[in-house]
């Protein structure tokens, strides 16, 4: 997956912004978790989901019955992700086999070549 120069540097901005700047940049979306957690967890809107707005990554949290935790835990989760995304991949460049190497392997099938010969003379 390649990504452009601009969403790299935005990501990179963002992972060194401090908790509340980087939660104003996000838009915040709550939501009922459902699952394990009692009645408490599945009657109140305890799943929160951010997306961040100049990257469009979008993180979510359900594992805890607390709002709080949850967006803590999305918090965390979007530093990643935007870490993650602002990695630029190193440039890979083709090597060449040495002269040792193809010799070895040469040398190899042509082993390999006698060996199959040497069965054939044997019938």
């Amino acid at each position: 997956m390649s990504t452009s120069p601009a969403l790299r540097a935005a990501a990179r901005r963002a992972v060194r912004l401090p908790e509340a700047a980087l939660q104003a940049e996000c838009e915040e979306e709550f939501f009922t978790a459902g699952g394990p957690g009692g009645q408490h967890r599945n009657k109140t809107e305890s799943g929160v989901r951010l997306t961040h707005r100049p990257t469009g990554v979008t993180v979510s949290a359900t594992e805890r019955r607390s709002q709080a935790q949850n967006r803590g835990a999305a918090l965390a989760r979007l530093r990643e992700r935007l870490a993650a995304l602002g990695v630029e991949p190193k440039v890979r460049r083709p090597t060449r086999p040495t002269r040792g190497s193809k010799e070895r392997r040469l040398g190899e099938k042509k082993h390999r070549a006698a060996r199959k010969a040497a069965r054939s003379g044997l019938e």
